[in-house]
């Protein structure tokens, strides 16, 4: 597995472990607000799976997708999306890598973008927010909360 397969599957995986968490959640503990970010675990969620989407469609040179309305934001819809927008930013990803368009620009919210400065981006904007998730996760006590690093989630893939 290269660098590229380990930062995606790492991406999706920690996303889906926090997500799984918030089953147990009601309505009012997911839109709970918190000082920090964007203040409930529903909003951060959006947020971060629509990045996923959006800088998927933009790295893969399609049109940006529409963006989903309020039923797509519960927790086994976001896990879909979630599922859909990490296969999607992997295929894109990959056709990056293996013609080595790194370095490709376009035109992308407002000014050129690279094409490894998008996927990039991607995956550190998941885990600037995932450090949100994870402070307001445990201000509702939940427990048992991944730690979110790569070298766990390969320890639990075997490798």
């Amino acid at each position: 597995m290269d660098l590229l397969d380990r930062l995606l599957g790492h991406d999706v995986w920690t996303t889906r472990e926090l997500l799984e968490r918030c089953r147990p959640l009601s309505d009012e503990e997911f839109d709970r607000e918190f000082p920090i970010g964007l203040h409930t675990l529903r909003r951060t969620f959006t947020h971060v799976i629509w990045n996923m989407e959006a800088w998927s469609d933009a790295i893969g040179g399609v049109p940006l997708r529409e963006k989903p309305g309020p039923s797509e934001t519960t927790v086994p819809a976001l896990r879909r999306r979630l599922d859909r927008a990490g296969e999607d930013l992997a295929r894109a990803a990959r056709d990056v890598a293996d013609r080595g368009g790194w370095d490709e620009r376009r035109a992308e919210v407002g000014s050129e973008k690279t094409s490894g400065g998008m996927i990039a981006h991607v995956i550190t904007h998941s885990m600037h927010h995932r450090a949100q998730l994870i402070f307001m996760l445990r201000e509702l006590g939940v427990e048992d909360l991944p730690e979110g690093d790569v070298l766990s989630w390969e320890s639990q893939l075997g490798g």
